[in-house]
């Protein structure tokens, strides 16, 4: 048996399977079960009783972390003149138009975590769709990313703002910390992303909204969360 296997045995023993853990208590079992030799990512995912193949169920928002994702984020604004200038004093790590458009085109370049622009630049970036789309970087308003107030864009990019979005499967996937923060800022983030997932639910979704919630670091094993009293 390999020494990731082992681990992996031994940790998930610490959890119990069959067992809905509340949040304080699912989340304060992380620091235990991650044992790897860096810090794990804590992971969060909610299946939800709605079928994203509608329109009218689907399920999509941004919100920010108070305690971040432990994540240093890599921001690349497309923006012009004054929206330039307040993208660079607020600390974007790149900020172009034209140019950084044509270098994604030509280059297939990716050395940055999201995307923020401005409303002038959509038409442009557009053309971009079917590069930046599979991989869930294209900008959205409803994501809050394409925006003309740039500088408060950023500033909740690089604080902890993270977008949620179902998959195929009707999954939301998220990081909400790292394993090594206290239980009560991982159970904080746990929160406020739930409370926004909540808010979120649409009109169409008939059923248990919240289907099932688990979290869990990078390699360590699941845990079942009860959301009944959220």
């Amino acid at each position: 048996m390999s020494t990731k296997g082992k681990r992996y045995v031994d940790t998930a023993k610490l959890v119990d399977k069959a067992k809905l853990y509340e949040p304080e208590a699912g989340l304060a079992l992380i620091a235990q079960t991650a044992k790897a030799k860096f810090d794990e990512t804590v992971e969060i995912h909610v299946r939800l009783g709605v079928d994203s193949r509608h329109a009218d169920q689907q399920v999509r928002g941004a919100v920010v972390l108070p305690h971040g994702t432990g994540r240093t984020v890599r921001t690349l604004v497309l923006a012009k003149g004054d929206k330039a200038k307040d993208a660079e004093a607020a600390g974007s790590d790149f900020v172009g138009a034209e140019d950084m458009i044509a270098k994604i085109q030509q280059e297939n370049w990716f050395d940055y975590d999201i995307i923020i622009a401005t409303q002038d630049m959509m038409p442009l970036i557009s053309r971009l769709g079917k590069i930046l789309g599979p991989k869930g970087l294209m900008p959205t308003p409803k994501a809050g990313t394409v925006t003309n107030d740039i500088g408060r864009a950023v500033t909740e990019a690089k604080a902890g703002k993270i977008e949620y979005r179902l998959d195929k499967t009707n999954i939301i996937h998220c990081r909400i910390g790292k394993a090594s923060f206290e239980a009560g800022k991982l159970l904080e983030n746990f929160n406020t992303l739930m409370g926004a997932i909540i808010k979120a639910k649409p009109a169409a979704a008939k059923g248990t909204y919240i289907k099932s919630c688990v979290v869990a670091s990078t390699m360590g094993p699941g845990i079942k969360i009860n959301t009944s009293k959220l």
